[in-house]
């Protein structure tokens, strides 16, 4: 069966761009600093999965630093990185190790991309400093805004709770929330606190159903969603269901309901983008990319990218991160003046019953 053309499209970019790297940066070594053991190995090996086979792709050198995500460990990844001569590291899974690796970095000038830290603190400390570090992981406000975005265009005249599952993820997302709306005079008809990982939440589905409430959204589990979907659906009570990142997760242990609404990360292997990532990655022997495989993956073309360019211009690598845009498996890259992502990754999926996918109607 032939291929869609975008997929060919994608194929034949990605070739013409890795040769592109191998040219611009085949003296270059990438560091790779990630958990090798411990309980974030799997993610470290995720990590690795997508950033060697990219390398290999764009012809960079990899050295693999062990992270154990410590407040003291920071200098010793940046003594491996330095003694390596790197000319760009990518990971650092854990906030503490990259702070302390930091300062060592700025002095050699080494870019870093973190694929998980969204500490903003960490970024206001990155400013004063002027430490050499990028965020391809989301802001932690990221996903508040985008929610609020939703709310505010789709749940306009309609009665609505907010509710959060008491713990401080929970909270701080439904203030966030809340603050955004009231600045733009929207006001939710109700605030709830529910209890977690409950057999059942018919209570709380019946106290919506005497408020008129026709929209929720729920910052907890899946499990609590799919609890209070299922208990809904039994009281004959209609009712629209919006998440956050959290429903982004395996069913544990009820299925969530066809239908429900989630502001998620989309799935990066189903952007046509990420097709000629998926044949290196698949002849590299990952045949199931999950979790920073992708990720990791566009960060190398990301480094490959900007040292390549960099060379071509006779300008610093940072400087080229600062004004480009990269085409990568996970979409177009930039960054902001905080060398946070300039776009907002989060989108509006919807559970069709296998899978979260873009919403194709509002939330109501």
């Amino acid at each position: 069966m032939d291929k869609p053309l975008s997929m060919l499209t994608s194929r034949i970019l990605f070739l013409v761009a890795s040769v592109a790297f191998a040219h611009g940066a085949s003296a270059a070594t990438l560091g790779v600093v990630a958990p090798q053991d411990g309980p974030y190995k799997i993610l470290g090996d995720q990590i690795r999965q997508g950033a060697k086979a990219a390398a290999a792709q764009a012809g960079l050198d990899v050295v693999e630093i062990n992270e154990d995500c410590t407040d003291s460990g920071g200098g010793a990844i940046a003594d491996g990185l330095v003694a390596a001569k790197v000319s760009f590291a990518i990971g650092f899974l854990c906030s503490e190790t990259l702070a302390s690796s930091l300062p060592a970095l700025k002095e050699t000038g080494t870019p870093v991309i973190t694929l998980s830290s969204r500490s903003t603190i960490l970024l206001e400390d990155a400013a004063k400093n002027s430490w050499p570090v990028f965020r391809l992981a989301p802001s932690d406000t990221a996903e508040s805004d985008r929610l609020s975005e939703v709310i505010l265009r789709d749940w306009q005249g309609s009665l609505f709770a907010l509710v959060d599952d008491g713990t401080i993820h929970g909270r701080e997302l439904v203030d966030r929330i809340r603050a955004k709306l009231e600045e733009a005079g929207l006001q939710p008809t109700r605030m709830e606190t529910l209890r977690p990982a409950q057999e059942q939440q018919v209570a709380l589905v019946r106290r919506l159903s005497r408020a008129g409430i026709s929209n929720v959204f729920m910052a907890t589990d899946r499990n609590d969603v799919s609890t209070v979907a299922r208990d809904a659906a039994s009281e004959n009570i209609a009712l629209t269901i919006l998440g956050g990142d959290t429903l982004n997760a395996a069913n544990a242990p009820l299925q969530l309901t066809a239908g429900t609404f989630a502001v998620t990360l989309p799935d990066y292997a189903s952007l046509p983008e990420a097709a000629a990532a998926l044949d290196v990655l698949t002849a590299a022997g990952v045949t199931i990319p999950e979790g920073y495989t992708l990720p990791a993956f566009a960060a190398v073309q990301i480094a490959a990218n900007g040292i390549g360019l960099a060379d071509q211009q006779k300008k610093p690598v940072l400087d080229i991160l600062k004004d480009s845009t990269f085409t990568t498996a996970i979409g177009d890259v930039a960054f902001n003046e905080a060398h946070e992502l300039k776009n907002n990754p989060y989108s509006l999926q919807q559970w069709n019953g296998q899978a979260f996918v873009p919403a194709a109607r509002a939330v109501r």
